[in-house]
């Protein structure tokens, strides 16, 4: 009888530890599970920035294209007006005599073509600096998009890992509650012994 009443208590025992560490290990699978969901937001965050990123790529290579083809449409301009800056120089040198509205007209020319000239000189100057900055603007942009993609790559792997603790956590919680099974049906056999023992013990007392 007393080794039977040692064994429950002892089984008693080992419920309770069992019950307390199924307790911990549901914290730590709700703990896992906050994890997870944060993760999972910071992964759609990072699909976000790249998504941005990507649409800033396409908007300043359209913006500098634009660029460009103003500073071509600009450079065209000013070489018509050169042309015909040079025509006029042309005519009114050739077909006039050298009198004073002549030469007032041509010097008023002249600095006009070297006015023309100025600006060109300086389209030519921001054409260079666009072409220039155009590869240094996209490698930035593109490392971006590469720190992003292994942030991205990283995140996937701490969920993979996540995951697998879960399941881990899971297998664990699996095998604690079939111990548990497995000691209510030896507490249950147990009591089932003391039952007996003390019906012998009744009977052979009467």
């Amino acid at each position: 009888m007393l080794l039977l009443l040692l064994l429950l208590l002892l089984v008693l025992l080992l419920l309770l530890l069992l019950l307390q560490l199924l307790q911990l290990l549901l914290l730590l699978l709700l703990l896992l599970l906050l994890l997870l969901l944060l993760l999972l937001l910071l992964l759609l965050l990072l699909l976000l920035l790249l998504l941005l990123l990507l649409l800033l790529l396409l908007l300043l290579l359209l913006l500098l294209l634009l660029l460009l083809l103003l500073l071509l449409l600009l450079l065209l301009l000013l070489l018509l007006q050169l042309l015909l800056l040079l025509l006029l120089l042309l005519s009114t040198t050739t077909t006039a005599a050298a009198t004073t509205t002549t030469t007032t007209t041509t010097t008023i020319l002249l600095l006009l073509l070297l006015l023309l000239l100025l600006l060109l000189l300086l389209l030519l100057l921001l054409l260079l600096l666009l072409l220039l900055l155009l590869p240094l603007l996209l490698q930035l942009l593109l490392l971006l998009l590469l720190l992003l993609l292994l942030l991205l790559l990283l995140l996937l792997l701490l969920l993979l890992l996540l995951l697998l603790l879960l399941l881990l956590l899971l297998l664990l919680l699996l095998l604690l509650l079939l111990l548990l099974l497995l000691l209510l049906l030896l507490l249950l056999l147990l009591l089932l012994l003391l039952l007996l023992l003390l019906l012998l013990l009744l009977l052979l007392l009467y």
